[in-house]
């Protein structure tokens, strides 16, 4: 038999992305030319997406997709166990993907989904909400977990206005400009955790307390900059791009040009892990030199010396929970989850001395 064409065949001919043939062909923005030429080729390849959506609104096809951005990252892989627990329980089968942090790898993944009829979706989203708006319009059922898409924005000041989207699972006020995606997501209570992260540090005589962020932050910066309060010294907020070389590189950095500080909170395990290895390597010693508190607990945090205190949020059960709303979305679209985080004070943070 010949092979069918597929959404990547389309882009390819037509030189452009995944995430443009699928805004195209699901009636979103595009240039008129852009829009003609994805089109033509779709036409000449006999690229049928209508089938396709027919299929989604007609019948549930089992199985659910699972995309996080990096499988390697211990947190990631306790949300999938989680994920993987309640599709067992529920025998539907689960096809999984890493999208590496990039929007455009997302996309297509998303674009693959939909191709093999995958109608239900976990996500923990790398894109904006254009990336995900092909799926929604096609009738997929989605789910956010740990975090929400960016809304879609022509202004470049993209990230401050998806902060308010994001705050607002939180209880953190939202502004008339956001327009999130109506998805429901399982998230973790970061504006608490952060805040009792902080209210510790100063209580030990901690002043000068950075962050260090990565991408997908937007939230827990947000709760750290209301937590210390204004002015916000903004060389004491960091970020890295993602990557464990990205991470190390910030925490170096951020260390060897603010000798001042006395304390750092990090927004994920790899960059704590990025702050221990740039802590030992600069001989700065933990607590005495520098205190560190580490959102995520995974396993080696217990190992370091000194042992890491941790902002804990419920991994697996955040996967178990974001499986359940999509398994059981119907006619009536099921609420957010915000679930509690917990301070486990360990060896890594002292008084200031």
């Amino acid at each position: 038999m010949e092979r069918r064409a597929t959404i990547k065949d389309v882009a390819e001919a037509a030189g452009v992305g995944v995430a443009t043939v699928s805004r195209v062909l699901s009636g979103g923005s595009a240039s008129p030319r852009t829009r003609e030429r994805v089109l033509a080729v779709a036409a000449q390849l006999d690229y049928r997406p209508s089938a396709l959506g027919r299929n989604l609104r007609q019948r549930r096809t089992g199985g659910m997709g699972l995309l996080v951005p990096d499988l390697t990252d211990t947190f990631y892989g306790q949300l999938a166990e989680g994920v993987l627990a309640c599709a067992r329980s529920a025998g539907e089968p689960v096809v999984l993907g890493s999208t590496g942090g990039d929007p455009e790898q997302e996309s297509e993944l998303i674009g693959m989904l939909l191709e093999q009829s995958v109608d239900r979706l976990i996500a923990v989203p790398s894109g904006d909400a254009e990336t995900w708006a092909p799926a929604i319009r096609a009738g997929m059922t989605v789910v956010f977990a740990d975090r929400l898409p960016a809304p879609a924005a022509a202004e470049e000041d993209v990230r401050a206005a998806a902060l308010t989207d994001l705050l607002a699972l939180d209880g953190l006020p939202a502004t008339p400009q956001t327009r999130p995606l109506d998805v429901p997501a399982v998230v973790a209570d970061d504006r608490a955790g952060i805040r009792t992260a902080v209210r510790y540090l100063r209580g030990l005589g901690h002043k000068r307390i950075a962050f260090l962020g990565g991408p997908g932050h937007d939230r827990r910066v947000a709760a750290f900059r209301e937590a210390v309060g204004a002015p916000v010294d903004e060389e004491l907020v960091v970020f890295g791009t993602g990557s464990r070389d990205s991470a190390y590189a910030a925490a170096s950095g951020l260390f060897q040009s603010r000798p001042d500080l006395s304390a750092v909170v990090t927004g994920g395990n790899v960059l704590g892990e990025a702050a221990v290895l740039a802590a030992r390597e600069l001989d700065l010693r933990v607590p005495r030199d520098v205190s560190l508190v580490m959102y995520d607990d995974v396993p080696w945090a217990e190992l370091c010396s000194p042992p890491l205190t941790v902002i804990a949020q419920p991994g697996r059960d955040m996967g178990y929970r974001a499986a359940e709303l999509v398994l059981r979305a119907g006619t009536r679209k099921p609420r957010s989850v915000v679930l509690p985080t917990e301070l486990i004070i360990r060896g890594s943070c002292g008084p200031r001395r």
